[in-house]
């Protein structure tokens, strides 16, 4: 994997904490959380993004190509927070209620479980290559 060099490491490190920032925020109904998340889901997303890998193992390709749809469920979590402030989108309220308000909590767990699969899993098919070589 290409590693980040240390500005990329601190603006990554940075989003994250941005990230867990706004999500506490945001159970605590804090009118500016989205907008706290929205810039550590950018930072945290985009250097993570940054990253490649150059090897041919399948399995890594595969857990890099979740890995970024974990990051783009990420983004579209900020998205469903905007969208949770009010009825910013024109719905229907039943239709609000049942599809918007608070979903962005599921959608949250969901890309939290997949990055943290897929990081442990990069990581032991990392160590298992070198081991190979």
């Amino acid at each position: 994997m290409k590693q980040l060099n240390k500005i990329q490491t601190a603006i990554f490190v940075v989003g994250a904490l941005l990230m867990l920032a706004g999500a506490v925020m945001g159970l605590f109904k804090w009118t500016w959380f989205p907008y706290v998340y929205a810039m550590g889901a950018m930072c945290f997303a985009s250097m993570q993004m940054l990253q490649h890998y150059e090897g041919g193992n399948l399995i890594i390709r595969r857990l890099r190509r979740i890995m970024l749809v974990s990051d783009v469920l990420f983004l579209f979590t900020a998205v469903l927070m905007f969208a949770n402030q009010g009825n910013s989108l024109g719905l229907d309220w039943i239709y609000y209620l049942n599809y918007v308000k608070n979903n962005w909590v599921v959608l949250l767990l969901l890309a939290a479980i997949l990055q943290l699969y897929t990081t442990f899993r990069i990581d032991h098919e990392l160590e298992k290559e070198a081991k190979n070589k």
